[in-house]
């Protein structure tokens, strides 16, 4: 789905491949209240931050958490549509809203089905990542 996709990007035309690398608690990192997704684009390093607090709103309003798979996956359908409709300037981060995540998470959800469908986070080096 939108762990590891091409997208062509929509100013310059190049095809970008897209892959997820790695969902990181940004508390850590940079002292910010998010988890930051990393996608490799090109060989270039894009970060994804969504705020915790959508966590919190996901849960509740429908009784269930993202899971590091969701998350991947919703980050990763952000970005698709940040390159397909020109948001995209080549930055390093981009930051989205807890509404932006919600919406996301729900289109994710509507194209898959359920979470256990998604598939497995993959990194680097191949390996499967657990799902809880």
């Amino acid at each position: 789905m939108y762990d590891d996709f091409r997208v062509k990007d929509r100013w310059t035309g190049e095809d970008l491949h897209c892959r997820w690398t790695a969902n990181v608690v940004a508390i850590a990192t940079r002292h910010a209240d998010a988890v930051d997704v990393r996608f490799d684009v090109n060989g270039r390093s894009v970060w994804i931050a969504m705020p915790c607090l959508a966590w919190v709103e996901q849960k509740q309003r429908t009784g269930h958490v993202i899971t590091d798979a969701l998350a991947a996956q919703a980050a990763g359908h952000y970005l698709k549509q940040t390159v397909e409709t020109g948001y995209d300037n080549g930055r390093e981060m981009y930051t989205m809203t807890v509404e932006e995540v919600l919406s996301h998470v729900d289109k994710v959800l509507h194209e898959a089905g359920h979470t256990s469908k998604l598939p497995p986070l993959v990194s680097a080096d191949g390996d499967a990542q657990p799902q809880p």
